[in-house]
């Protein structure tokens, strides 16, 4: 895999990156470190994890994600410097009262968040640091409707930057990026840190994938014109687009215990429970069999082959699930295959935008 820059800043990270938000939830640590060190001989060198990961969110794993990453530095000596490392901020708590007091994301909040992630994760800096969600009320996570009358904003996007500034000339930060971002949010980062000489976000974490291609509706614009890269995250529609809910009941995806989408009942309750998915994700399953391929490959090659894509995150349980991902890179689809993934969407639109 050939290294592709992020933005306009110095990182040149692999196209594909490791996600590890399963980590101290599904996945055990002694696992969590055969599927690092799998992926880093498979020439991947871009992790991404959250302060908030493992998921799903509660208090009793809040921040483990990156204790397994920072007890896998260290028994790793020099390892450190040869990786890009990415973490998230979380955005205002909303109803998770153990990432931080208030509705807010202040820029001692910022701090906060920063310091403990550098302790967890025992790093003296993280490469890209990203807001994980709007500080501002935004449509996310399956919502599809901006509402003003909600608007709770406490802390101004030039704050934000200012806070995430300091940071960067205290060594702590290299670079900064969004997530689960706006057109809108990100024209505003790039408007205000260039007027007021503060870093330049260099990437947008978004979802991305076959069952949900809003990003297309402008985002992707945006983000062109502006030297914004992304990485997308989500590419199989959290499990939909592997073929294993195939089988399941038409009121949405009915999963054996250990599944993501068994265990994250609020996820389920958002976009990826939708029966509207479920059904978009069975025809999109049907083309990939139909032309040779397994489901989770040609969704993986459609987001790994797609111009708007700067690197894709993928999140694995088991280095079986690593290695099909994996090997997923350099699968071309045919210009038939891709005229079909267009009609189907067309016909069924993004149903877990």
């Amino acid at each position: 895999m050939q290294e592709v820059q992020l933005g306009q800043s110095g990182l040149r990270v692999t196209p594909v990156c490791l996600g590890t938000m399963t980590f101290g939830e599904q996945v055990g640590e002694a696992d969590a470190h055969a599927i690092l060190d799998r992926s880093v001989e498979r020439g991947v060198n871009f992790i991404d994890t959250a302060e908030m990961y493992a998921v799903p969110a509660r208090a009793a794993t809040f921040g483990a994600t990156e204790t397994i990453i920072g007890h896998w530095f260290a028994r790793r000596p020099g390892l450190r410097d040869k990786l890009v490392l990415a973490s998230k901020a979380a955005g205002p708590s909303r109803g998770m009262p153990w990432i931080r007091e208030g509705g807010g994301l202040t820029a001692q909040d910022i701090a906060a968040s920063c310091e403990g992630s550098l302790k967890r994760l025992q790093t003296d800096v993280i490469d890209l640091y990203q807001i994980h969600w709007p500080e501002r009320t935004v449509p996310a996570f399956g919502q599809i409707y901006y509402d003003p009358a909600k608007e709770r904003t406490q802390t101004s996007i030039h704050e934000q930057l200012e806070a995430l500034a300091r940071l960067v000339r205290q060594g702590k930060v290299r670079y900064v990026g969004l997530s689960n971002e706006t057109p809108y949010g990100v024209h505003e980062f790039v408007r205000v840190a260039e007027q007021h000489g503060l870093p330049r976000i260099a990437t947008v974490q978004n979802v991305y994938c076959l069952l949900s291609r809003g990003l297309e509706n402008g985002l992707d614009e945006t983000m062109h014109r502006l030297q914004v890269s992304l990485l997308a995250y989500s590419p199989l529609g959290f499990g939909l687009l592997t073929g294993k809910y195939d089988a399941s009941g038409t009121e949405g995806p009915d999963a054996p215990k250990d599944a993501r989408i068994a265990r994250y009942e609020t996820v389920r309750s958002q976009r990826w429970g939708r029966p509207e998915a479920l059904a978009a994700a069975r025809r999109y399953n049907a083309l990939a069999r139909d032309h040779g391929m397994t489901p989770a490959r040609m969704a993986l090659a459609w987001c790994f082959t797609k111009w708007q894509v700067a690197s894709t995150i993928i999140g694995v349980t088991t280095l079986a699930q690593l290695e099909e991902d994996l090997d997923a890179w350099g699968t071309t689809l045919s210009a038939e295959v891709l005229a079909e993934i267009d009609r189907i969407r067309w016909e069924m639109r993004d149903p877990a935008i």
